[in-house]
């Protein structure tokens, strides 16, 4: 039996990077279970709205209260801590390059300050557009293209650069496996905080976990924000849907 050589497409390349990037990152999970059934019911007199654009809107309001989820470690001009104004949430889509499935990112500026829905055409016009008409997609691919040392410096100094950090990488990121019948229990990235969370069960629970930067925040901090995301889900973000839901207003679902 012989063995074929298969290289990296674009795609890979960044996620080399990406992975090369995180490896000196000490990353803690906390996981909280939640119940999430009011939500779950009010989400589908609303027309089923994409649970993505729930969890992103929650999480950014919860970071507008809590400024430890909007902190960076940057090592430019020095090591130290950075705490950015607003959230970038930076999202992992699955779409098909080249004839197979390959990962890309793109982000969303304060989706706490966004409805629901305008979120949710957002992330379906992302996961569902041609892909050269997704500035962030092609600016992935042109960049896969550069030598692997000129990716890596462009992208480190893109991580340690405060005024750049948020718009290149995001302040938070989230990716999702849900919709496939898994979940993710320790997702590796470079950002302070990533965001995931399980199949949704009949009942409403559902495992959520964030992965932290143990540089910038603690434990202690990342299970209070949990509980304050299980708060948000169940309050606001809960109260919008249910006055979409009397409008009239009906989301397309993904």
């Amino acid at each position: 039996m012989r063995s074929r050589a298969v290289p990296f497409t674009l795609p890979r390349r960044i996620t080399l990077d990406l992975m090369a990037l995180a490896k000196g990152i000490p990353t803690v999970p906390v996981q909280r279970r939640m119940n999430l059934k009011a939500l779950a019911q009010a989400r589908v007199e609303a027309g089923r709205p994409g649970w993505p654009s729930l969890f992103l809107k929650a999480y950014a309001a919860v970071a507008e209260r809590m400024p430890e989820l909007r902190r960076a470690y940057v090592a430019l001009p020095w090591p130290h801590i950075v705490e950015h104004p607003t959230s970038v949430a930076s999202i992992a889509f699955e779409r098909q390059y080249a004839g197979e499935q390959a990962v890309f990112f793109a982000r969303i500026g304060n989706p706490a300050r966004q409805p629901v829905a305008a979120l949710h055409k957002t992330i379906r016009d992302l996961a569902q557009r041609p892909m050269e008409d997704v500035k962030p997609f092609r600016k992935m691919l042109r960049l896969a293209r550069f030598p692997t040392p000129v990716r890596r410096g462009l992208m480190w100094l893109g991580l340690n650069m405060a005024r750049t950090r948020p718009w290149q990488f995001g302040t938070f990121g989230l990716t999702v496996y849900s919709s496939l019948g898994a979940e993710s229990l320790h997702p590796i990235s470079p950002l302070t905080t990533t965001l995931t969370y399980g199949v949704i069960g009949r009942d409403g629970r559902v495992n959520v976990r964030l992965i932290y930067d143990h540089r910038v925040v603690d434990g202690s901090t990342v299970a209070r924000a949990l509980a304050e995301l299980e708060r948000e889900l169940n309050g606001a973000i809960l109260a919008e849907l249910r006055g979409t839901a009397k409008k009239g207003h009906v989301a397309i679902a993904a």
